[in-house]
């Protein structure tokens, strides 16, 4: 009888370690971590895996990516995005980590803008202007998320009209895909039943070194732009669209980025560093590399691919060392890039800039692929 007994301990004993490693992902997160309910809506952690083993996280509080995997220039897996260990940790430290940016990511000048000749006020919660849609877009938002198959999710969801101020019911779609050439495929669709504006993005925060202990000066930025739009103090878009001939906004060339963004350029010290719009010379040409960010240190190369005529490149100017992320690691100054497609900034109250108008009957399509790759 003791014998069984301890037979029978030791099969718990293994099923239960078993099943403690089941849980956790090849980046160290726990699904139970994220499975809770939000404004009453339920939260989960999806894996997404290719035949590379890279492996990417995705949970639908947020739309956001939570972990990304990949090996470096020796075979060894890094986790290349900031993010959280957990959903209460996403609540509890607001941040736009990773997450799929609506109605409208960027800013709105002054939260105003005109449509069909009916003038609209969104909330003000950056400088006087409306930010990523609002305190809370889509960002804090929950999506009803479904896995395909182990290398695809989709996300829907429905903002309501009025909400924080947007005309129209719009019906939004994210499907976020890992294809076996590492790249994540990230296609945003949505229709309205009134006319709005929608302008959806990604907004994860890229260590390509896989520390985030590490700033970001020494990765090595190419942006296939001639133009950007400057910015005012406030970081608003002035209408202007000026060339990076003899600036240090000219990124047509690998650049380190510590070697442009401390320069004594008015530019510069508006956006705190470098946040701000690119104006694409890609046309919408998916199949054209837009920008690439790499790594010296870990060989990890990011080639990045859209639809859309701008990116925003952000540098992580404002992570002060507030906030401590995944694995307790502090997130300091510049600890990471962001690089995010989608209409300019304030494009609503431009209209010479690309349209971010949606008319009921048509169909909003947006397209981001993030592409990794190792330079030995």
């Amino acid at each position: 009888m003791n014998k069984l007994m301890i037979l029978v301990c030791a099969i718990l004993v293994v099923g239960c370690t078993a099943t403690t490693k089941e849980e956790l992902t090849e980046s160290g997160l726990k699904r139970s971590d994220f499975q809770t309910e939000v404004d009453g809506e339920k939260t989960d952690l999806f894996v997404l895996k290719n035949k590379n083993n890279m492996e990417v996280c995705i949970t639908n509080f947020g739309g956001r990516i939570v972990s990304v995997m990949v090996p470096d220039k020796d075979g060894n897996m890094k986790d290349v995005v900031l993010g959280f260990d957990s959903i209460q940790d996403y609540i509890k430290y607001p941040s736009d980590f990773g997450a799929s940016i609506g109605r409208y990511a960027n800013r709105i000048n002054q939260g105003r803008f005109t449509l069909d000749g009916v003038e609209y006020q969104l909330p003000q919660n950056n400088y006087g202007h409306c930010l990523h849609g609002g305190p809370k877009g889509f960002q804090y938002r929950v999506y009803k998320g479904v896995q395909k198959n182990d290398q695809e999710v989709q996300l829907t969801y429905l903002a309501k009209d009025g909400e924080e101020g947007f005309p129209g019911n719009l019906q939004c779609t994210v499907t976020m895909k890992l294809t076996d050439d590492n790249a994540i495929d990230i296609q945003y669709e949505a229709e309205t039943d009134k006319p709005t504006i929608v302008n959806m993005t990604n907004h994860s925060y890229f260590n390509l070194d896989g520390d985030p202990t590490t700033d970001n000066s020494a990765y090595l930025l190419t942006l296939n732009a001639d133009n950007y739009t400057p910015i005012d103090s406030t970081f608003m878009t002035t209408g202007e669209i000026a060339t990076v001939e003899g600036t240090p906004m000219d990124f047509r060339k690998p650049t380190a980025i510590g070697a442009n963004i401390n320069q004594e350029f008015e530019q510069l010290k508006s956006g705190n560093g470098i946040d701000h719009n690119w104006v694409l010379n890609t046309q919408g040409d998916v199949t054209k590399v837009c920008a690439t960010l790499k790594s010296p240190k870990t060989g990890i190369v990011l080639d990045v691919y859209t639809n859309e005529p701008g990116i925003q490149v952000y540098c992580g100017n404002f992570l002060d060392g507030t906030l401590t992320g995944k694995k307790g690691i502090v997130y300091n100054f510049r600890a990471a890039v962001c690089l995010e497609t989608d209409k300019y900034p304030d494009t609503p109250n431009k209209p010479e800039w690309p349209s971010a108008v949606l008319r009921p009957g048509e169909k909003y399509q947006s397209q981001c692929i993030y592409k990794f790759s190792v330079h030995k």
